[in-house]
């Protein structure tokens, strides 16, 4: 509770007098520590990544404590959301993540994804954009949503960032909030590209890279247009690229690997 306020003294006050008098600023509360259906989720998750994997996570003043905005990470192992998510949470936000609308009807995991703030993807115009229903709480409520704007695991032989898709340029674009492009590599030393299996020993170290929020500002205040949502994409794309590179110590291939190029589905799991 604020003091009240003193009384002036007869006596000028020193410069440390007024220094002392100065309050401190409030720490910013971290999100995680306000009770919600994700402690029960993040009980078991958190401890369990961390039993597997080491983090060292670079750019982590990127990743602000408050305010909505949204985690476009690559890639490229079916255990990808709990890994970032882990690293999310340890942050001191609660991660969400674009779902299916139609599980939100699904018992008992439609109550779960309800509360604990998954956002619901409408596919109800054809799948063109994957329009995103209810959106607006993100902003309205701080929140941070996680979106892979690859789609799914990327095809690229190397496990490099391929094609995106336009479903977090959209959310970025629409709703008028930043995208904070990040990269881990080590993830597939756990569980590699389609694989069933879990490599627990020896424990493995994942590292991360976080990007300033990309620039969109020439995208923002126009239509969504095929050509602005391709371009804001593309700006998205890069970014998560280039944190990668740094990752890894080499450069990525000057040409984005496109599924559709090489005869390959847009979806579902490929073997190659």
């Amino acid at each position: 509770m604020p003091k009240s306020p003193e009384v002036p003294d007869a006596a000028p006050r020193s410069r440390d007098d007024v220094t002392d008098a100065v309050a401190k600023p409030r720490r910013t509360r971290k999100e995680t520590t306000r009770p919600s259906v994700f402690w029960a989720m993040a009980g078991v998750v958190v401890p369990l990544v961390g039993s597997i994997a080491r983090f060292k996570v670079h750019g982590r003043e990127n990743l602000p404590l408050t305010g909505a905005y949204i985690i476009a990470p690559n890639h490229y192992s079916e255990i990808d959301p709990l890994v970032v998510g882990s690293m999310i949470w340890r942050r001191g936000r609660m991660p969400r993540f674009l779902a299916k609308e139609s599980l939100f009807s699904v018992p008992v995991v439609g109550w779960f994804l309800k509360r604990s703030g998954q956002v619901p993807v409408s596919r109800s115009h054809g799948g063109r954009g994957a329009p995103i229903a209810q959106a607006q709480h993100i902003v309205d409520d701080g929140s941070v949503v996680i979106v892979y704007p690859e789609g799914t695991l990327t095809r690229d032989p190397e496990l490099w960032p391929m094609r995106g898709k336009t479903g977090a340029a959209r959310l970025a674009l629409e709703y008028g909030i930043p995208v904070i492009p990040v990269a881990h590599w080590g993830t597939q030393q756990i569980m590699g590209r389609y694989s069933k299996k879990v490599s627990v020993f020896p424990r493995k170290t994942i590292t991360f890279s976080i990007g300033a929020p990309v620039d969109l500002d020439e995208y923002r205040g126009k239509p969504l247009t095929r050509t602005v949502l391709t371009g804001a994409t593309d700006a998205i794309m890069q970014a998560i690229t280039h944190e990668l590179e740094k990752l890894r110590g080499e450069k990525a291939p000057q040409t984005r690997w496109d599924p559709s190029a090489h005869a390959q589905s847009e979806t579902g799991r490929f073997e190659g």
